[in-house]
């Protein structure tokens, strides 16, 4: 109850996009292309969680890091659209972080795993869903091991963790658009298409006010 109560408060403004796909897929490489081409149209909704930062992450911008414990308390006041743990640590986004983007007449961005995907279906946030997938395991793993970032331990979980939501990926009617990120131009391009209308959408209204 408390995740529709949440969704319903975030429903102001324009409709959101639910970003998903296993680490490695080269989401977020499409994701700051795709806001530093829109800028003033997207706003990223920042997450929470209780991992620590990597190398070159900022709190505030690529996630809010929090201990447990205040992620836990926030999660049982309904602070949090959606959540989920993913290798041991706490992920969600929170009301207030859709809210601050849609406020300002942007269309909000979330880049959630699959467990916050399926917890967002079952709110009244109406996004549109896209998943960004790797063209194979093998190129995934590629990816994974050049970035040299955690334990062979880390990896093999992470790997597996792909390679289900490679899987749930497939189920029909859980994702509006799916793109296979082999090339990042033409991935790119189908990204940009899949969002053309909502993007128009905002900039006929900014134009307006």
């Amino acid at each position: 109850m408390r995740n529709l109560i949440a969704a319903e408060t975030a429903m102001a403004g324009p409709r959101p996009v639910v970003f998903s796909g296993p680490s490695g897929a080269g989401k977020s490489t499409l994701l700051k292309r795709l806001m530093k081409e829109y800028d003033g149209v997207l706003g990223f909704s920042v997450s929470h969680t209780t991992r620590n930062p990597r190398s070159g992450e900022e709190n505030g911008k690529d996630y809010h890091y929090v201990s447990r414990e205040a992620m836990q308390a926030g999660i049982d006041k309904g602070d949090f659209i959606e959540n989920a743990v993913f290798s041991g640590n706490m992920y969600g986004t929170s009301k207030a972080a859709v809210q601050d983007v849609q406020a300002r007449n942007l269309i909000c961005i979330l880049d959630i795993d699959m467990q916050g995907v399926k917890n967002i279906k079952r709110t009244d946030l109406n996004p549109i869903y896209i998943s960004i997938q790797p063209p194979s395991m093998a190129v995934l793993e590629k990816r994974l091991r050049d970035r040299e970032t955690e334990s062979e331990e880390s990896l093999l979980k992470r790997l597996h963790a792909a390679q289900v939501d490679m899987e749930i990926s497939k189920e029909p009617g859980l994702f509006d658009v799916v793109i296979v990120n082999d090339n990042l131009d033409v991935a790119y391009g189908h990204l940009k298409e899949a969002l053309n209308e909502e993007i128009q959408n905002v900039k006929k209204i900014n134009v307006s006010s």
